[in-house]
């Protein structure tokens, strides 16, 4: 068996396992690039319970997320094993509303409270 498949399959796993899960550099209490922080910031800033996986702590994941998502950055969200994006798209999705209505869609728990709060921040 190769570390690719492992990779692959340790990927399915995780987010099989959690409902939202992001692949990051660092962990959501401590993040280790821009990018990274701005998007667990969404999450913890909204509530949002989810798994963090430090791609720096395994190269096998670093490498094989890019490709079990055919997306080459790095952060990577997931909610219910699916793809969701990376920082661009969750920033633009938190900001439209999107990201609300796919957790509210999904099941997600989340302050739309807090939501509303980085809307207006940033309006």
């Amino acid at each position: 068996m190769t570390t690719e498949t492992t990779a692959k399959d340790r990927i399915q796993e995780t987010i099989t396992a959690h409902d939202v899960v992001l692949y990051m550099k660092g962990t959501k209490a401590m993040p280790q690039c821009g990018f990274s922080s701005r998007v667990a910031g969404v999450l913890n800033f909204m509530g949002v319970d989810y798994a963090d996986v430090n791609v720096l702590a395994d190269d096998g994941i670093r490498q094989g997320i890019k490709e079990f998502s055919d997306w080459p950055t790095i952060p990577q969200l997931y909610v219910k094993g699916e793809f969701v994006g990376g920082c661009d798209i969750i920033t633009e999705m938190t900001l439209s509303g999107e990201l609300d209505q796919l957790f509210e869609t999904k099941g997600i728990a989340f302050s739309k409270d807090a939501a509303d709060k980085i809307r207006e921040a940033n309006a």
